[in-house]
C-alpha cells in the first residue's frame, strides 16, 4: 500500500494529533451525554492567516464584471481592538455580451476552503450539540446570506438563511438557529425540505446575490456554534416578517422571520 500525497503533506500528522485530542476531550468530558461544555470555533478571523483558508467567488467567475475582495484588517482602536476580515467589492448586473447561456449576474461570495484531511478521514464539523450559530459582524444591511454545506447526497446543495443586521455600521453578534436554514440548489428552495446533515459539515460562507448594482461591504470577526443565547446582542424590537430573494419552483418568494 502507498501513502498518498495528501497522507505526506505537511502537517498531516500534526492534525490527526489535534484531532484525537478534541474527540479525546469530548468523551473525557461526557459531552455526548452532557453536551458541549462551551461554544465550538468554527472560523476565527482574528489572524491574518485565517484568509488562507477561505475562497473569494463572484460573476466574474462566468463573465460578469462584479468585483469581490476578502481582505484582512488589523486591529485598531477606533474600530475593532480585534483583526477582522473585510468582505467588500462592487455588484454589477451587466450580462456578458458573448455568453448568451447566462442571464443572470450580480452576485459575489465566500467561503471556508474543505478542511484538510487527517488520519480519521475527512476533517468536518460536528455542530448537532449545537442550537445556534454565532456572528460577529458589521454589516452594510445589503441582504447578505449565509451559506452552509454538508455532506450531502447532492453536492451542489446548500442550506442558507439571511444573515439579519439590527444595526447596520456597527459591531454586533447575531444568532441563527441551525434548525432554520432551509435547503437550496442554485438558488432555488429544494422540496421536499430535509434536516441539515449537523454532523457532517464542510464549509460555511456567506453570500449577496439581491442583485442591487453597487458597492458593498461586510466585516466579519469570526463564526462559531453556541447554545448560549446571551452570546447574543439584546434587541427589544418586535419580530418582523420579510420577503427573501429566495424562491421556490413556482415563483414563490420564501419569508423569513427576524427574531
Amino acid at each position: 500500500m502507498r501513502a498518498t500525497t495528501a497522507c505526506l503533506s505537511k502537517g498531516f500528522f500534526g492534525r490527526s494529533i489535534d484531532e484525537f485530542k478534541r474527540l479525546s476531550n469530548i468523551a473525557f468530558k461526557l459531552e455526548g451525554i452532557k453536551g458541549p461544555s462551551g461554544p465550538f470555533p468554527l472560523h476565527d478571523f482574528r489572524q491574518r492567516q485565517s484568509l488562507d483558508e477561505c475562497k473569494v467567488m463572484c460573476d466574474v467567475d462566468m463573465g460578469g464584471y462584479s468585483k469581490a475582495s476578502l481582505d484582512w484588517i488589523p486591529p485598531s482602536t477606533q474600530d475593532n481592538t480585534n483583526g477582522h476580515a473585510r468582505f467588500h467589492g462592487n455588484i454589477s448586473t451587466a450580462l456578458p455580451p458573448h455568453k448568451a447561456e447566462v442571464q443572470r449576474s450580480g452576485y459575489a461570495a465566500w467561503r471556508t476552503l474543505d478542511r484538510p484531511p487527517t488520519i480519521f478521514g475527512r476533517a468536518l464539523w460536528n455542530i448537532d450539540m449545537y442550537t445556534y450559530l454565532a456572528m460577529r459582524i458589521k454589516s452594510d444591511g445589503r441582504s447578505y446570506f449565509v451559506n452552509v454545506q454538508t455532506e450531502s447526497v447532492v453536492l451542489t446543495d446548500l442550506h442558507q438563511h439571511r444573515l439579519f443586521a439590527k444595526r447596520p455600521g456597527e459591531w454586533e453578534t447575531v444568532l441563527i438557529k441551525w434548525n432554520d436554514f432551509v435547503r437550496t440548489n442554485h438558488g432555488f428552495v429544494v422540496e421536499p425540505q430535509t434536516e441539515m446533515l449537523r454532523q457532517k459539515v464542510r464549509s460555511i460562507g456567506v453570500g449577496l446575490t439581491d442583485r442591487v448594482q453597487g458597492p458593498f461591504e461586510l466585516c466579519i470577526e469570526r463564526l462559531w456554534a453556541t447554545n448560549d443565547m446571551s452570546e447574543g446582542d439584546e434587541h427589544v424590537e418586535a419580530p418582523v416578517t420579510r420577503e427573501g430573494q429566495l424562491k421556490d419552483k413556482k415563483g414563490r418568494h420564501i419569508s423569513w422571520s427576524d427574531k
